[in-house]
């Protein structure tokens, strides 16, 4: 069988290439590709039923990505050995081509459509969450499918000043940038990433270089697509539609829904009831034998309710809830609101609030990444629940959803900007942000309550950090637009923009940004950016007012930490044979005693509770590691007796010869009843012998030197 395989380049100002190849895999899907990066092969693949489900108004896409860790020359961990469920890297990926993609598809198309993505070939210089979204373009560019594409993403990072696009692993640990970007040949799409306190203005520098590199990708696609012979896409019919009845119900309801609006209801369930009595009017209207299609109904009054709100905004400058557009929304906070946990806050903003706990463990609790891509430890933890009865809804609690994962990352990629440097900071830090009312927003409640938290625990935190949600609406054919601060769930909903944003009071820690709409200007975005800036000033305010500071101490049921450095040699005499010391100083004193190596040598971090535990346990390790001084009294414990002398353990682990000649000023003939093995004695180190390292000790030198009997004339 003959291969009709097309290749396509895209060569990096650095002169680094991506190749994108179809026609050779997968040929049964609808479309499909490979595009490589050095030696990271990603082979996408994209399927779309021909006809949509019956009811269906929305497009019914899943995207999948799986890194197979035979890609990277590694068998999967656990008893199965085999790839199981995606990892949480796994799942953010795919939130990344999700939320790129998913505004490209027609309005109406809604059959149900699934990418997948799977890694095939890894290297750890070409980074594959930035070529995941440029696989499945390519893939929906080949095949039939609606789509209103191409779109790309890059990585953006900035390294000593300078923008790299889709760096090394090596690079992006040394950004102050990182940056993922999407966008079509004319638009940006999506913004997500985090950076070290940078300004708004180096932000938008940053969105604009990844934007000359999508636009570069976007082009050979088109050629791609139009080797293919994949310029015409499918036809479809996936809605039903009713102009008359659609028209009628605008003309008889659409100032009703506007009226509704200008009522600027606070209360997001009486705001909802208003606008459904209205509906729940014209249904009252209906004979019980009808021909009036009722998903459409349902349709239309959606429509004109969001139009209604719509026009609100940017007719009027008002919106639903009655707020300035720059408004946000009230706020209050609270912390040390739980007795037990090692810090506590409690956020509130309008009806979104979050109940945040900080735990701080030991390095036993760090957690393990074992992926195909990754292998190590993460010292930092932040999760995010978002259960059902924060909006009121039934809903099973079966584990965290993409969504859950995603609200999480954000939150900690904008905290960890902020937390003390590891050398500075022995603990494991786990945030639990559990959303208990959720009315737009909760990722920031997260973020706000997250800085409370770790303040309420006494984490040295290098600044506060507080986040706030904006939003966008806006009318192509007038030019008007509204940027709306600390956006409502429903003005999510409505609006073209969701544009989350946290920082510091000195600048921007994280971002994310998802476009719902053609046409964002770049003087749009530094508008959205400068109005966010104040608001995120003003709820930092807000937060002080509660605590603007860590707090001095630790809880006194935190565990305490004290770190010991110590010589390489003297590892194994804190661990002993077969853990023997470490594991007896830890059932003794109660404290966890955790031995690391590290390039200077080695620490030992031991954690306690208690004062009294952490005391003896640091004194036992000094003991061990402490270089003994000639010149220095010691006390201690006779280990054996010879009969030129006794061994004395003056040190833990240290034994010295005390002779027979340095037990008194008087002259021993033997041993004999001299001294008793465990006897306690005091001794002073007068020697090391420098070739055989041997302690001597003396104890007569600590005792009065008898005087010298006169000598007799006779």
């Amino acid at each position: 069988m003959s291969l009709n395989i097309i290749n396509k380049t895209i060569t990096l100002k650095d002169g680094r290439v991506i190749t994108i190849e179809t026609g050779k895999l997968a040929r049964q899907a609808d479309g499909s590709a490979v595009v490589r990066m050095g030696d990271t092969m990603l082979l996408a693949t994209v399927v779309a039923n021909k006809d949509a489900k019956e009811g269906v108004d929305f497009l019914p896409l899943s995207v999948d990505y799986q890194e197979k860790f035979a890609a990277a020359g590694k068998i999967p961990g656990g008893f199965l050995k085999r790839e199981g469920r995606l990892s949480d890297h796994e799942v953010l990926t795919c939130r990344l081509v999700d939320r790129a993609i998913r505004p490209m598809f027609p309005d109406d198309f809604h059959a149900d459509t699934q990418v997948m993505i799977s890694l095939i070939s890894a290297d750890v210089n070409a980074k594959p969450d930035a070529l995941a979204a440029l696989a499945a373009s390519s893939a929906l560019a080949v095949s039939d499918i609606p789509f209103n594409g191409p779109i790309s993403e890059v990585r953006v990072a900035r390294v000593d000043g300078q923008f790299i696009i889709n760096p090394t692993t090596e690079q992006c640990e040394q950004a102050d940038m990182d940056m993922i970007v999407a966008g079509t040949l004319d638009n940006i799409l999506m913004v997500e990433g985090e950076m070290g306190e940078v300004s708004e203005s180096d932000m938008v520098a940053a969105i604009k270089e990844g934007h000359e590199a999508i636009k570069d990708q976007c082009r050979v696609q088109i050629e791609l697509m139009e080797e293919a012979g994949k310029t015409e896409k499918r036809e479809y019919s996936h809605e039903e539609s009713d102009e008359a009845l659609k028209e009628q119900l605008h003309q008889t309801y659409y100032q009703q829904y506007y009226e509704v609006a200008k009522q600027q209801i606070a209360n997001k369930a009486e705001r909802k009831a208003a606008f459904t009595a209205i509906k729940e009017s014209y249904l009252e209207t209906l004979p019980e034998e009808h021909e009036i299609n009722l998903d459409l109904v349902n349709q239309y009054f959606h429509k004109i309710e969001k139009e209604a709100c719509r026009n609100l905004v940017l007719n009027e400058n008002s919106r639903i809830d009655g707020r300035d557009l720059d408004q946000v929304r009230p706020i209050w906070s609270e912390v040390d609101y739980l007795p037990s946990a090692h810090g506590s806050a409690i956020f509130t903003r309008g009806e979104t609030q979050s109940l945040t706990t900080v735990t701080l463990g030991t390095k036993l609790d760090e957690q393990m990444i074992d992926n195909a891509m990754e292998k190590g430890f993460k010292k930092f933890i932040l999760h995010y629940n978002f259960p059902g009865f924060s909006t009121g809804e039934v809903k099973p609690n079966r584990g965290p959803a993409r969504r859950e994962i995603g609200h999480g990352n954000l939150a900690s990629r904008s905290l960890k900007q902020v937390l003390p440097a590891d050398e500075d900071n022995p603990y494991t830090v786990r945030i639990v942000s559990d959303i208990l009312e959720s009315n737009g927003s909760s990722s920031m409640a997260t973020v706000c309550a997250g800085t409370l938290g770790l303040m309420d625990a006494g984490v040295k935190i290098k600044a506060p950090v507080s986040g706030i949600a904006m939003g966008m609406i806006s009318d192509p054919e007038t030019g008007k637009y509204a940027i709306l601060s600390d956006i409502l769930g429903d003005e999510d909903h409505l609006g073209d923009m969701d544009f989350k944003v946290t920082g510091t009071e000195k600048g921007i820690c994280a971002c994310q940004m998802d476009i719902k709409v053609d046409g964002l200007s770049y003087e749009v975005l530094e508008t959205a950016l400068d109005q966010a800036k104040r608001g995120r000033l003003h709820i930092l305010a807000e937060m002080s007012k509660t605590l603007d500071a860590p707090r001095e101490d630790l809880k006194p049921h935190a565990p305490r930490s004290v770190t010991i450095k110590i010589d390489r040699d003297m590892i194994g005499a804190v661990i002993g044979p077969g853990g023997k010391v470490v594991q007896e100083i830890q059932k003794e004193t109660g404290a966890t005693v955790i031995i690391e190596e590290v390039e200077e040598g080695g620490l030992v971090n031991v954690f306690a509770v208690n004062k009294d535990a952490m005391d003896d346990a640091v004194g036992r390790i000094k003991n061990i590691v402490a270089v003994p001084e000639v010149g220095e009294v010691y006390n201690g414990i006779v280990k054996s007796i010879m009969p030129f002398g006794a061994f004395i353990e003056f040190m833990p682990g240290k034994d010295g010869l005390l002779h027979i000649s340095e037990i008194k000023w008087e002259r021993l003939e033997s041993m004999d009843g001299v001294m008793e093995v465990g006897e306690e004695v005091t001794v002073k180190l007068t020697d090391v012998d420098k070739k055989t390292g041997k302690y001597r000790l003396s104890r007569k030198v600590l005792l009065p030197r008898p005087e010298k009997k006169p000598v007799s004339d006779n």
